[in-house]
């Protein structure tokens, strides 16, 4: 494959005047070929790169070509950005795959990371939503990785989705305008919004049951279960921290009852390494420009303050 370069000027992204470079790159991963972009800044770089972690199913663009913005703010900041399509996804060749299986193709991203930008000494993985939970899984395997930016973290569970949606959707329904206005057309579908209620009902008992006899049979939560295996991961990751939730978003208010429902969480998220920022209004992909901003303005910050 042949790269292809493009430059962009910094005075168009944020008011810095720096030139940054864009070229595809492609890599080996067990046999297929894996292709990316690296936005490199000039001589200035910062020893410290970032590696986008792709959620599923999403390619390296990102929504609302978030991680292109993001790559070329960082870049014009001095930051080496590598972002790329694992195996299955977008350009990249092999089977599809999910969160649960990325070590290889993150490690992969890695090697190649450092052999293409000589200035790299360390890695930040920034990851959205299961690609957050992707990166809690890898990042303490990997000495190289030293930092990690988490937005609205994947932590979903059958018993936890059921009671975020009750805490939080149907309460903030209440107060929605459109409800009230098909309630007064006569076009609201009260059946169908009683099943859905009994389902949700259901599956919050269902699973505070299936708990409890857990909880009584091996005196503890499901090792197993998604929220204790991420939990475990940022436990043996000893780097810095930076936690970045949405307030208009099921899947951060989710991982965020998870962790003010358990103590070892809640001290993990105390630690003087972590670092939060929440945007109340934001959405779970950040559909704003003005939140995708905050967001890359507060990450090159955080990565400046240390």
């Amino acid at each position: 494959m042949r790269a292809a370069d493009s430059r962009h000027d910094g005075s168009r992204g944020g008011g810095n005047s720096m030139t940054i470079e864009e070229r595809a790159v492609a890599f080996p991963c067990n046999g297929d070929w894996l292709y990316g972009i690296l936005s490199q800044p000039g001589p200035a770089s910062s020893s410290k790169g970032v590696l986008i972690v792709v959620g599923g199913p999403q390619y390296r663009v990102g929504s609302h070509r978030q991680f292109v913005l993001l790559a070329r703010h960082l870049a014009f900041h001095g930051i080496p950005v590598l972002r790329f399509d694992y195996r299955g996804m977008g350009d990249s060749e092999g089977d599809a795959r999910t969160f649960e299986d990325l070590e290889d193709d993150l490690r992969c991203a890695i090697d190649h990371f450092f052999e293409i930008a000589p200035s790299l000494g360390e890695v930040v993985m920034w990851g959205l939503c299961d690609a957050a939970s992707a990166a809690l899984f890898y990042a303490h395997r990997d000495e190289r990785v030293t930092g990690l930016v988490l937005l609205n973290p994947w932590a979903r569970t059958d018993g936890g989705f059921a009671r975020t949606h009750l805490k939080h959707y149907y309460a903030n329904r209440l107060f929605e305008k459109r409800l009230w206005e098909k309630i007064l057309r006569g076009r609201f579908d009260y059946v169908e919004a009683v099943r859905s209620l009994a389902r949700t009902v259901g599956a919050s008992i269902g699973s505070r049951r299936s708990n409890a006899v857990e909880q009584d049979t091996a005196g503890a939560a499901d090792a197993c279960a998604l929220p204790e295996r991420m939990r475990a991961g940022l436990a043996l990751f000893s780097g810095k921290v930076l936690l970045v939730t949405s307030g208009n978003d099921l899947t951060a208010r989710e991982f965020l009852d998870t962790v003010e429902a358990s103590p070892r969480w809640r001290e993990l998220l105390a630690s003087p390494r972590v670092s939060r920022f929440h945007l109340p209004l934001a959405t779970h992909t950040f559909s704003r420009r003005e939140w995708r901003d905050q967001v890359a303005t507060h990450t090159a910050e955080w990565m400046r303050s240390w």
